[in-house]
């Protein structure tokens, strides 16, 4: 596979000779021991990774962590002590003054946590502040910026300044400078933790929607678990300079890798980020509105079920049925279509559990989970209480 972005054994040590002191990271010294032989601060030690085209890859960490110095790696403001850093696979360490420039002006771009706009220019004139550094033709750039401020719904602020403006919308500016240069690659340092929570939610929301349709490489830094776990296609978790997991947000809260990572995650709101379809049972066995009861009664009795949904031909639901229904059924007469009971819920498997706690709670019946209108599994109520445990 290859991949938009390769982190390879990165390192960063602070201080007058860092790689004198490289073999130290071999120790196993903490940070303050490091620090107290050598004089100097291990920033990152030995990082590896790498980061598909199109995916937003969480990093978090608590304060201290490293994150913040190993995305200031990846653009080369911090230069890394040992390691590499492919783009596309080359190797952006080895790169001269000329070629880096270039590639931070056309490849890579960055949204910081304090907005980082200029206060005496208007937000047209701090959007297009990239391109007018690239001399790119003035008609073009009227163009590109106007495309990038409605993108981050800002028409109509065009001539405001930066006092004149929520701290939403500065984080607004800030994004819509970024994406006016069309990068590869979006660095985002905690750019919405100096927002208020509902702004915080509005941006990590507009964030995700515009994710959907522009695609963009994103290397996001949080030190909030939720946002984390709501922002990341997969979530690094980082402490001491040290990545201690990498996966989907739903693997890290099923299978956390050590203590450390069931510290963090102690406190999360499950339901917030488990979907009905990662955790929904297989239908267990396909009855059709065709089948006779005989067959039903079969198929029930074999497969060990007291009930089950009924579908047509499309695999969409038409009902649920009891082997107890079926079997008094067969008795009196009775064909499969009256017998069905239709007060069941059908949830679409990507709703998240906290939106589906009512339905399930109020169904008699397991929930049944579809996609495109199609079975593709149930939910018991025993297993969404399973999940947030």
């Amino acid at each position: 596979m290859t991949f938009k972005l390769e982190i390879k054994n990165v390192s960063k040590i602070f201080g007058p000779r860092p790689r004198k002191h490289l073999r130290h990271l071999e120790d196993g010294l903490t940070k303050e021991e490091f620090f107290k032989k050598t004089g100097h601060t291990v920033g990152i030690r030995n990082v590896s990774f790498e980061v598909e085209e199109g995916e937003l890859f969480v990093i978090m960490g608590l304060s201290g962590s490293g994150k913040s110095t190993l995305i200031r790696c990846i653009n080369l403001l911090n230069e890394p002590t040992a390691g590499s850093i492919l783009v596309d696979g080359e190797d952006i360490t080895k790169y001269n003054t000329h070629e880096l420039q270039e590639f931070r002006q056309n490849k890579i771009a960055m949204v910081f946590q304090n907005f980082g706009l200029f206060s005496h220019m208007t937000v047209s004139e701090n959007v297009g502040y990239g391109l007018e550094i690239r001399k790119i033709p003035s008609k073009e750039q009227v163009e590109i910026i106007k495309t990038s401020i409605e993108t981050v719904g800002l028409k109509g602020w065009e001539d405001k300044y930066p006092d004149e403006l929520s701290g939403g919308m500065q984080q607004r500016v800030g994004l819509a400078r970024a994406l006016a240069n069309d990068p590869d690659i979006l660095l985002m340092d905690e750019p919405f933790s100096a927002l208020d929570p509902l702004n915080r939610s509005e941006m990590q929301l507009e964030l995700l929607e515009l994710q959907q349709k522009l695609k963009k490489t994103i290397i996001f830094i949080t030190h909030d678990v939720n946002e984390a776990f709501k922002m990341g296609n997969r979530v690094a978790v980082m402490k001491d300079g040290q990545f201690e997991q990498i996966s989907t947000p739903l693997d890290i809260l099923k299978n956390p890798a050590n203590a450390y990572i069931k510290e963090f995650i102690k406190d999360i709101d499950r339901t917030k980020f488990i979907q009905a379809g990662n955790i929904m049972m297989e239908p267990g066995t396909e009855i059709y509105m065709e089948d006779s009861l005989r067959t039903v009664i079969d198929k029930l009795q074999i497969n060990g079920f007291e009930r089950s949904y009924v579908i047509n031909q499309k695999k969409e639901v038409q009902g649920i049925v009891s082997l107890d229904d079926a079997l008094l059924a067969l008795e009196t007469g009775k064909e499969l279509i009256h017998i069905m009971k239709n007060d069941y819920e059908t949830v679409a498997s990507v709703v998240y559990i906290q939106d589906l706690l009512d339905q399930s709670i109020n169904s008699r019946y397991p929930l049944a989970i579809v996609e495109n209108d199609k079975l593709v599994g149930v939910l018991p109520k025993e297993k969404i209480l399973a999940s947030l445990v």
